[in-house]
């Protein structure tokens, strides 16, 4: 994967259940994270010592977050409506020249700031909270 525009990575979310994905507007910056916890198996007999990992094992996480401006009262309202109702729709997130990564995920944190001179902002958090789905481009 060669360099790429950070404006293309996108983060879309299912506007009302009916798979109808809409990127959340005004993101100036976005992050996406994934994890997988490890399971310790060392025991005395470990080779030389080492530590053995049991392979398949632990937890499998996703969390993206973002900040920009406000745009669009569809997708503003829809993300903090989502905060509110602790609902955990379908999201995708579409990185540039990789893939399309798609499930449930759980908007854990909106915050909003603004200045006397300038833009209101807004930070929004999200975890996973599913399988999710990778699909090659």
């Amino acid at each position: 994967m060669g360099a790429q525009n950070g404006k293309d990575l996108l983060v879309k979310v299912d506007m009302n259940g009916t798979r109808q994905f809409e990127t959340i507007a005004g993101l100036r910056a976005t992050r996406v994270s994934f994890n997988a916890e490890s399971v310790d198996i060392t025991s005395l007999e470990s080779q030389g010592g080492w530590r053995e990992l049991l392979s398949g094992a632990g937890v499998k996480s996703a969390s993206i977050s973002g900040s920009g401006v406000f745009k669009d009262a569809g997708t503003d309202e829809r993300a903090r409506q989502l905060f509110f109702d602790g609902e955990t729709p379908d999201f995708q997130v579409i990185i540039p020249d990789f893939g399309i990564v798609e499930g449930p995920f759980q908007v854990t944190g909106i915050d909003y700031a603004g200045s006397h001179n300038g833009e209101a902002t807004y930070e929004v958090s999200l975890a996973s909270a599913g399988a999710l789905a990778f699909t090659a481009i």
